[in-house]
């Protein structure tokens, strides 16, 4: 099994993926949440400001000193970050290899030689599964496919080797 997956074709730059690192991604979705019905997609420069506006209050309130349970708070929240199933929207990557405007269909190559073609206007339905439980995909990863509808989350699209724009 692969640990990377290549982003090729008809782009302006083929890009290779490293889905180990992306457990620290602020653009990470939870998926233990995300086919729920309470989910809400957050819009990143509100939650900047909210945490922002978090942290001045906090100042105020306590002063520019850290309170002894500042530490504790944070190991708190990195260990959820860690032991999370997560994933990440493809079109974040999609865009730094910039399809050719030409390009119709993306197409998810695998290790089984099993090729999933979809039009490359689905670009932004697309997620990569790339954590169970805080451990990366290792027997049929490096990551899962999956759409964004929830689909197809029992039977995700496995083994993904290549990411080819045609």
């Amino acid at each position: 099994m692969k640990t990377v997956i290549q982003i090729t074709g008809n782009v302006l730059h083929s890009i290779t993926l490293d889905p180990g690192i992306w457990i620290f991604d602020d653009r990470r979705i939870d998926l233990d949440s995300f086919f729920t019905k309470d989910y809400i997609e957050k819009d990143e420069l509100e939650e900047y400001k909210r945490a922002i506006g978090k942290h001045w209050s906090r100042e105020i309130m306590e002063g520019a000193t850290f309170p002894p349970t500042l530490e504790t708070e944070r190991q708190f929240e990195e260990s959820k970050d860690i032991t999370g199933t997560y994933g990440i929207y493809l079109h974040h990557f999609l865009k730094n290899a910039e399809p050719n405007e030409a390009a119709t269909t993306i197409t998810f190559k695998t290790e089984t030689n099993k090729d999933f073609s979809f039009p490359i206007q689905m670009v932004d339905d697309f997620i990569l599964k790339y954590s169970i439980d805080g451990k990366p995909i290792r027997e049929d990863g490096p990551v899962h496919v999956l759409l964004k509808d929830g689909s197809n989350k029992d039977e995700p699209i496995k083994n993904v080797i290549e990411v080819n724009i045609a």
